[in-house]
Parts: structure tokens; C-alpha cells; sequence
């Protein structure tokens, strides 16, 4: 299933929600997923560096997210950007082909889960599961590769021109890849939703996105602009289908989402962390500091409730993680 936009875009993401049971289940965490199947990630491309060492790993990643259950599958390509493949030697051409090859390896998976599936039902394909490519957008912070995309601080040298700028050619390939719809996640500033927003807006884009923000205190956005005004930047861009939270601690999520739920009316996705802290100064997870998949899951009701329409996990969340949400919902 592909979404085309239109002019009554929102509608499009309740239709994929209708034929998924009114609550479609996102996958969960790439980056710490790759690292237990063997990758290599110590690296500013982070996770985007199996583009070019390991993409049967991510391949594999994306296949288990839609065994256990996944709606929607979101590329390697959040720390993929032209810029950080060129500083690499990688020519702008090349650097490209490997921002579609993010969706080409996710729309392999998809395909080869309907195969699988074909395979041990021969009446699947009058009842073949809606699955949606998004593809991902990773702020200028990720870029970076200092951890800043869980500060913003970065907004303070940036100018909304200089992050057009750097955007703008990654988010046209990847409009022009094949992907469902774009994620521009872990979105850390009001100043980058903006960004994003006149992009969408100005450039000849008929992808749908998502915007994703993420909290530290469950009031704001990491940077300390107010959630509230963030997300009426996505309310106001025509081209967002859904709006909402990822890579934030489970206990916020409840209020973060009544928050959003004031501004907007379109459908509301989160997709938290497990809880870990992640020291940007180490570049690793500090242990302890989570939740158990268990608690992670025993959340899903009330997210549910409250009013978030898809669910799922960030970093360090799992096909198990994932497995279980997608119980929870098919059993309320």
C-alpha cells in the first residue's frame, strides 16, 4: 500500500489505521537492533554505516520488526545524509543511491515477509497486511554525531535558511524513493520542525510525512521550546499525516500526548525509548536505567486511550518489545 497525497492528506493515514485495526504498530529500535545482530556502529554514520558494510543486516532487522507484528517499518537512513557520506569520499551521485538504497533494502523486507507469508497461507493475498515504508529524516544534530540531536543546542548557530539548506536535496531523493510516506524524527527544536515544514511546503514533495518530537521533561521538546507549539507547526503543514513522540522515556508519554491532542487532529504516533539514558559524552547506554518489555508493554493501553493511533519503541526496544505491543492491541 502506497499513500498519495492529496489535499485531504490526514485522511489518508485514518484510512492505512482502518485497515489495520484502528491502532497500527511502528517497529522499534534500528541502531541497537543492528549492534545484537553483529554490527559495527562505533561510527558518525552510526546505523546508516551498514548502507555500506552490512545491508543484509538491516534487511533482516526490518523482516523480524514485521514478523513480530510491525505496521510500518522506518529506513536506515536517519543519520544518512549526503553531507556525512561525501565527507566519506562518497561522490554526491553515490551519496544518493545510498539514501534510496535505505528504502530499496526496506521495501525488500516488505516483500519478502508477503512471500514468507504467501508461502504458509495461499489465500493471503485477499487478506494481505497493509505495511508502510517510512522513510527516515534525522536532524541536523544527528548529523552532527555528538548527541546533540537530544539537545537542540545547535539551533542557537543555525539559521531556518542554512537548515533548508542542508535538508533539502536528502529530503527530495527521499521523496522521490519509493517510500510511503517521510519520518523527520527525533525532531529536538521548534526552529528544525519549521525547517522541515517550508520544505514540505515549497518543494514539489508528494510523499506524506510524519513529525516526531522528543522530551526529556515531558513538557517540551529537548531544546526547551514547548512540545505544544512544536507540534502546531506539523498541525499547520498541510503534508504531515501524523504528528507526535519518539525516543523519549515511557513515563512521559501519557501527557505528551494529551498535550498534542489539544493542538492537533491528526492521527498521534509514539514511539518511546525504553527509558535507558544515553550519555552523548560516551556515546553508549547507561545501564539500569529502563524499563523491562514488560513494563514497556503494560503502558500500551493507556497510550492507547489517551489517544495515540500508531505505537511503537525506539532505541533499545526490540522484535520482542514489538511482538508484545502488538498483542496488547489486538487484545483489547
Amino acid at each position: 500500500m502506497g499513500l498519495v497525497l492529496r489535499d485531504e492528506s490526514p485522511a489518508l493515514m485514518r484510512d492505512f489505521l482502518r485497515e489495520v485495526g484502528e491502532c497500527a504498530v511502528i517497529d522499534g529500535g534500528l541502531a541497537t537492533e543492528l549492534e545484537a545482530n553483529g554490527a559495527d556502529l562505533n561510527d558518525p554514520l552510526w546505523s546508516a554505516k551498514c548502507l555500506i558494510s552490512s545491508p543484509h543486516l538491516i534487511r533482516k532487522v526490518h523482516l523480524d520488526y514485521l514478523k513480530a507484528g510491525a505496521n510500518v517499518i522506518i529506513t536506515s537512513s536517519y543519520q544518512a545524509t549526503i553531507q556525512g557520506f561525501m565527507s566519506r569520499g562518497f561522490t554526491s551521485e553515490e551519496s544518493e543511491a545510498l539514501l534510496r538504497k535505505s528504502v530499496e533494502i526496506a521495501c525488500e523486507a516488505r516483500e519478502l515477509f508477503y512471500e514468507e507469508l504467501n508461502e504458509s497461507d495461499k489465500n493471503i493475498e485477499k487478506r494481505k497486511p497493509s505495511i508502510l515504508v517510512a522513510a527516515s529524516v534525522g536532524s541536523y544534530g544527528a548529523y552532527l554525531a555528538d548527541g546533540s540531536e537530544y539537545s537542540g543546542i545547535y539551533c542557537k548557530e543555525m539559521t531556518l535558511e542554512k537548515l533548508k539548506e542542508f535538508h533539502r536535496r536528502r529530503v527530495e531523493v527521499l521523496a522521490e524513493s519509493g517510500a510511503d510516506l517521510i519520518a523527520f524524527e527525533t525532531i529536538p527544536n521548534k526552529l528544525e520542525a519549521q525547517a522541515y515544514a517550508e520544505l514540505l511546503e515549497e518543494g514539489n514533495i508528494n510523499t506524506p510525512a510524519w513529525f516526531s518530537f522528543n522530551s526529556k521533561d515531558g513538557v517540551n521538546v529537548v531544546s526547551g521550546d514547548s512540545m505544544v507549539e512544536c507540534a502546531s507547526i506539523a498541525d499547520a503543514c498541510k503534508k504531515v499525516i501524523a504528528v507526535g513522540i519518539n525516543c523519549t522515556p515511557p513515563r512521559f508519554i501519557e501527557g505528551l500526548i494529551l498535550s498534542i491532542k489539544k493542538v492537533t487532529e491528526k492521527p498521534i504516533l509514539i514511539y518511546p525509548n525504553s527509558g535507558e539514558r544515553y550519555d552523548a559524552d560516551k556515546k553508549e547506554w547507561v545501564v539500569c536505567t529502563g524499563v523491562t518489555d514488560e513494563d514497556f508493554v503494560s503502558y500500551v493501553r493507556a497510550w492507547h486511550e489517551a489517544g495515540a493511533r500508531l505505537i511503537g519503541g525506539c532505541c533499545r526496544t526490540t522484535p520482542r518489545t514489538i511482538g508484545g505491543i502488538s498483542k496488547a492491541l489486538r487484545t483489547e
